[in-house]
C-alpha cells in the first residue's frame, strides 16, 4: 500500500544483506544511499523546492526543518531528522544532526555533498566529530556533530556579466574567487505601529522573558488560552514543545534559535502552535511569532477555530485547503489501492476456482474437446485405426446390491473406482464411462499411442491387484472383477448438448463388452487381436481356447495372467514406479503422431511429458459419478446359449 511506514529493525536488516552481498562498509552504503536519495528526491518532483530553500548551503541546512514540518502535514506518521548548523568563533562549520533512529547519521554526507555539488557548485567534505546520546534535548536521541569543509568550485564570469541588481546587492569575490553577495539592511529609529495594531495583526504571537514569564500575547491566544493573561503565567505552565525536541529553556531554544517550533497546549484544547523564535537582546525577552498548526479543515473545526481567526497575511488559510485537497487525492490514492489489492485478491480466487472447474471438466472430457467446447467450437468426430477398449464388473454385483444398503454399495464403488483412477493416470489411458460396476477405458483414444494394448493389459493387471484391496460389504472378503479386452477400429465423438460425453462407437466396442460378460472371475480375457500384439512383449498369456460368443460365434480367446518384466509397484504406480514403461513407445511416437493425426495433438496438452521422455501421472481427482440399475452378470455367462447376432455399432451414453 501507498505511504507505508516501515520499521527501522528491516532497514537496518537490509543495509546488512546489502553490505554483505556488496562486500562493502556500512557507511560506505549510507553514504551511496544519501547521494541516491537526493535523485530520488529530484526526479520524484522535489527539485524546484529543494533548490529554493536557501541561497548558501548554510540556509539550505538551516530550512530543512521547516521542510520536513511541511511534509508532516501531508506525511503524517514521517519521523524526520532535525539539523541545526553552528559556526564557531574561528570560523569554521558545524553540522549537527539529532535523529530518533539510530545507525544511519552515514547517509547526511552522502545528501549533503551531492547537495553543495547540484546547487551551490562546491565541493564538500564531512568528518564525524563527536558521536553521543546528547542531553541537549528530552529523551535520548542520537545526537552526531559533523565538520563541514566547503571549498567553492571556480566560477567562469563571462565579459557580458552584469552583476547589479535592482536590490542594490554587491556582489564580491572571495579569495577563491566564486561571488558572494552581500546585504546591508537599514531600520527605523523607532517601531512605527501601535501596541494594539501589532496584536491584532499578529493574533497568535507571544513574548516571553528569560525566565519563560509571558509579557505580550496576541489576541487569538488570549481567547483560547486565557490563563497566559494571569500575572506570573509561565510559558510551560500552559504549553510543551513538541519540535525540536528540547528542554524549555531560553538556553536550549536558543540554540534551535534557525528551528521552526511547534508548542501543544497542555489544556483539553488540541491546539497546536507553529511558528519561529526570535531573540530581542535589548529586552532580553523572545518573540514568538507563530499560527496554529493545522492540516485539515477537519483539524480547523477540532480545535473550534474557523479560517477569520486567522490572520489574512497568514498563509495557513490556503495550507490548510491546499493541503484539504491533497489528503483527498491522497485518500483517493489509498481508496484505489485498496480496490486494486481487492481485485487481486478475488482474481486469485476466480484463478482456483477456474481451475477446479477445468479440473471436473477436464476429468469428464479429453483435454483438447473441452477446450474446443468452451470456445463455442463444433468437435468433429474422429476415426482411431487401432485401439484397445476394457470393460469390468464386479462379480455377483446384482447379490451384492440386494444384501446392503445402497451407502455400503456406493463406498464400495467410491473406493474401487478411485484406485481404478489412479491407475489411469499411472498407465495415460482415457476414462471412457462408468455404469452401475461396469467400468470402461481405452488406449490410444483421444491420443494414438502404438503402446495402447500394453499400457490397457498394465492397467488390467493393475485392476486386479486393486480390487483385491476392496472389501465386499456381504461376506468381508475381497471383491472379485471380471475384465476383458479387445483390440480394433472405432470413431470417437462428442454426443449431446447437456452433459456432453465423449463416446466411442464400433464393433470393437460391442466386441470388448462381450470379452467381460464372457469372462472368468478374477481373469483378464483376451481377445484374438488384443493377443497379437501382446504375444511378443513378455507377458503371460495362456490360451483359454474357442468358445462362443455372443453375436460373433467361435471366438479364440485369450488368458493374461502377468506381466514378468514389470513390478508390481511400477504397475501400480507407487513410488518411482510406472515411470519408465512407456519410454520407448513415447520417443518413437511423438515423430509419428505429428504426420498421422495433426487434429489430436492437443490433446498432448494433458499428457505432459517429462525432459526424459516420460508421462508424468496425473494427480488423483475427485470421483463422481450417476447410480444406474447394476449391470446384471453372472460367474458362468460364458456357457450360455448363444444367438447368431451381428451387432456392427455399440453406443455408451
Amino acid at each position: 500500500m501507498t505511504y507505508t511506514v516501515y520499521d527501522d529493525a528491516l532497514t537496518l536488516s537490509l543495509v546488512q544483506e546489502a553490505c554483505s552481498l556488496l562486500d562493502i562498509s556500512a557507511d560506505v552504503l549510507l553514504k551511496l544511499f544519501g547521494e541516491h536519495f537526493f535523485s530520488f528526491c529530484k526526479q520524484a518532483g522535489y527539485d524546484t523546492m529543494l533548490r529554493t530553500l536557501g541561497g548558501n548551503l548554510i540556509e539550505f541546512i538551516g530550512n530543512l526543518d521547516a521542510l520536513h514540518s511541511y511534509l508532516a502535514l501531508s506525511y503524517q506518521e514521517m519521523n524526520a531528522p532535525s539539523f541545526r548548523v553552528e559556526m564557531t568563533d574561528d570560523g569554521k562549520m558545524l553540522l549537527h544532526y539529532y535523529s530518533d533512529r539510530k545507525g544511519l547519521y552515514h547517509i547526511v554526507p552522502g545528501i549533503m555533498e551531492a547537495v553543495a555539488s547540484e546547487f551551490f557548485d562546491s565541493k564538500v567534505t564531512m568528518v564525524v566529530l563527536n558521536q553521543s546520546e546528547e542531553d541537549e534535548r528530552t529523551g535520548k536521541k542520537e545526537h552526531v556533530v559533523f565538520f563541514v569543509q566547503q571549498i567553492n568550485q571556480p566560477c567562469n564570469m563571462g565579459p557580458q556579466a552584469d552583476l547589479s541588481d535592482t536590490w542594490d546587492r554587491a556582489v564580491v569575490l572571495s579569495q577563491k574567487g566564486s561571488p558572494q553577495p552581500t546585504f546591508t539592511p537599514s531600520y527605523p529609529d523607532k517601531l512605527w505601529m501601535e501596541e494594539k495594531t501589532f496584536c491584532n495583526a499578529f493574533p497568535f504571537h507571544i513574548v516571553f522573558d528569560e525566565h519563560l514569564k509571558v509579557r505580550q500575547t496576541g489576541v487569538n491566544i488570549q481567547k483560547f488560552v486565557p490563563g497566559l493573561q494571569a500575572k506570573g503565567a509561565r510559558l510551560n505552565q500552559y504549553f510543551t514543545i513538541i519540535h525540536p525536541q528540547v528542554t524549555f529553556t531560553i538556553v536550549s531554544i536558543r540554540k534551535f534559535i534557525n528551528s521552526q517550533f511547534v508548542l501543544k497546549s497542555y489544556k483539553d484544547t488540541l491546539l497546536k502552535l507553529r511558528g519561529q523564535m526570535l531573540w530581542m537582546d535589548s529586552l532580553g525577552c523572545m518573540l514568538y511569532l507563530c499560527s496554529p498548526k493545522l492540516r485539515s479543515l477537519q483539524e480547523l473545526q477540532d480545535v473550534g477555530l474557523h479560517l477569520a481567526d486567522l490572520a489574512n497575511h497568514d498563509v495557513t488559510r490556503d495550507l490548510v485547503l491546499l493541503n484539504q485537497q491533497r489528503l483527498a487525492e491522497m485518500e483517493l490514492t489509498n481508496q484505489l489501492e485498496r480496490k486494486k489489492e481487492e481485485l487481486r485478491i478475488l482474481s486469485r480466487h476466480l484463478e482456483a476456482e477456474k481451475e477446479k472447474t477445468e479440473t471436473l471438466l477436464y476429468a469428464m472430457l479429453p483435454r483438447h474437446i473441452a477446450n474446443q467446447l468452451k470456445d463455442g467450437k463444433s468437435v468433429q468426430a474422429g476415426e482411431f485405426d487401432m485401439c484397445t477398449i476394457l470393460f469390468s464388473d464386479v462379480v455377483t454385483f446384482t447379490n451384492i446390491c440386494a444384501a446392503c444398503e445402497p451407502i455400503e454399495i456406493v463406498h464400495m464403488l467410491n473406493l474401487m473406482y478411485s484406485k481404478f483412477d489412479h491407475l489411469t493416470n499411472v498407465h495415460d489411458i482415457y476414462k471412457v464411462e462408468t455404469i452401475g460396476d461396469a467400468y470402461m477405458v481405452v488406449g490410444g483414444v483421444p491420443v494414438p499411442t502404438e503402446s495402447h494394448a500394453h499400457r490397457v493389459a498394465n492397467f488390467a493387471l493393475g485392476m486386479r491387484i486393486a480390487a483385491r484391496e476392496v472389501t465386499n460389504p456381504v461376506t468381508g472378503e475381497p471383491i472379485q472383477i471380471r475384465v476383458g479386452l479387445h483390440t480394433g477400429p472405432v470413431l470417437a465423438g462428442v454426443v449431446g448438448e447437456k452433459m456432453p460425453r465423449y463416446c466411442l462407437f464400433g464393433d470393437t466396442v460391442n466386441t470388448a463388452s462381450r470379452m467381460e460378460s464372457h469372462g472368468v472371475p478374477d481373469h483378464i480375457h483376451l481377445s484374438s487381436s488384443t493377443y497379437r500384439e501382446l504375444k511378443d512383449v513378455g507377458f503371460n498369456i495362456q490360451e483359454r481356447g474357442q468358445i462362443e460368443v455372443k453375436g460373433k460365434g467361435l471366438m479364440t480367446t485369450y488368458f493374461l495372467f502377468g506381466n514378468p518384466l514389470v513390478s508390481e509397484d511400477s504397475i501400480m504406480g507407487r513410488g518411482d514406479g510406472g515411470t519408465h514403461l512407456y519410454k520407448k513407445d513415447l520417443n518413437s511416437q511423438s515423430s509419428k503422431e505429428s504426420k498421422e493425426q495433426p487434429d489430436l495433438r492437443t490433446e498432448t496438452e494433458h499428457r505432459d511429458i517429462s525432459s526424459d521422455g516420460m508421462t508424468d501421472p496425473d494427480p488423483i481427482c475427485t470421483f463422481a459419478w450417476d447410480i444406474t440399475p447394476p449391470h446384471k452378470s453372472s460367474e458362468n455367462s460364458f456357457d450360455t446359449s448363444i444367438n447368431n447376432f451381428k451387432s456392427t455399432l455399440c453406443i455408451l451414453l
